[in-house]
């Protein structure tokens, strides 16, 4: 018992440090943080065994445990709903082009653009958002902007500008006084920005969709399908977390580069116990931490268990309220909230 005690405590160290190192520096050190709850839980198991056999051995998994206290802060919270709190509130949410196939039998829900108009949020952001600017039921900007009196910035990752395409969106009741592209790839993923005036404050918002994980879900769905495409599963994880560790330098030097406090919202593609998860963490501080309830989990398919739609803001931006909406079922995520204030905001 020693001697495995001794040897889980080793992992965890190296399970513990491999968050703090780039997936560009260290081939597959990207795939290591999966490994950090299972890790975390059985050292928790070893510490009641131990302690009840009263072992002195013990002390080993305590300490794991006391070095990994952040995994278990960024796994679980339960903080007060606040639902009435008032300030400014921000909603993400990766739409799936508006169309998810699973639970509609493959048809438009037109009920996604009720939803989203009728939720109260100031500033809403989209991922793999669809415009169709020859369909009138599909004319997104019209439904969620203009309709509702916010303004927009969409930026076109892929399609024809004037006519059906697919990019990122901001859409805010306030005042928008500039816009950009942080970076963007052919497909779905990029980054963009948005200056704010929210009053007599200017909030930049970043809009992120990091490179997908590529998880055929629906093959995993079984025993057979997990024999079949672990090898494949794992490629694609390791590829993956390469790709978003270089799209996060661009955004982490751009972020940096801010002359405004910023919220920063999106489909990051990565778990808590993750590289990119703790560099954000480094200068910005995320929403669920500080005001989440429950696991939080935002992926809606098999892998129920995944946290990847993330919040983050500047250290002055205090969030007092977030919510996961999970009731939301048009779309492989479900949307996330929060409710921010800070001093001299003056929001009724």
């Amino acid at each position: 018992m020693k001697y495995l005690t001794g040897i889980v405590f080793f992992c965890s160290l190296i399970l513990f440090s491999s968050v703090f190192v780039s997936p560009e520096y260290f081939p597959y050190v990207g795939l290591l943080p999966f490994f950090i709850p299972i890790i975390w839980l059985i050292n928790l198991f070893l510490l009641i065994i131990l302690t009840l056999s009263w072992k002195r051995i013990a002390f080993l998994p305590l300490l794991a445990l006391i070095i990994g206290y952040k995994f278990a802060l960024i796994t679980f919270q339960w903080h007060d709903k606040n639902e009435n709190a008032k300030g400014l509130k921000v909603l993400t949410y990766n739409a799936h082009n508006f169309f998810y196939k699973s639970n509609n039998e493959g048809k438009f829900d037109p009920n996604v653009y009720t939803w989203l108009q009728d939720h109260p949020a100031d500033i809403k952001v989209f991922q793999e958002f669809y415009q169709d600017f020859t369909t009138t039921s599909r004319n997104s900007i019209k439904l969620l902007g203009e309709d509702m009196g916010f303004e927009s910035s969409y930026q076109v990752i892929e399609g024809n500008p004037q006519k059906r395409s697919l990019g990122l969106a901001i859409f805010s009741k306030y005042s928008i006084i500039q816009e950009g592209k942080v970076f963007d790839k052919n497909g779905t993923n990029g980054a963009i920005f948005a200056d704010i005036l929210v009053n007599q404050d200017t909030i930049r918002i970043y809009n992120a969709h990091l490179e997908s994980m590529r998880i055929d879900s629906e093959g995993l769905e079984n025993i057979e399908g997990v024999k079949e495409n672990y090898r494949q599963t794992l490629g694609k994880l390791h590829r993956g977390s390469l790709e978003r560790s270089k799209q996060l330098s661009l955004l982490v030097e751009h972020i940096q580069n801010s002359p405004h406090p910023i919220i920063l919202m999106g489909d990051l593609n990565e778990v808590p116990y993750s590289y990119t998860y703790f560099k954000l963490s480094e200068n910005l501080e995320n929403a669920f931490e500080l005001m989440g309830r429950g696991f939080g989990f935002t992926y809606n398919r098999i892998l129920i268990f995944l946290r990847i739609d993330h919040i983050f803001a500047s250290p002055q931006l205090k969030p007092i309220q977030f919510k996961t909406h999970r009731e939301v079922d048009y779309s492989d995520h479900y949307p996330v909230s929060a409710t921010f204030t800070w001093e001299g905001l003056n929001i009724e």
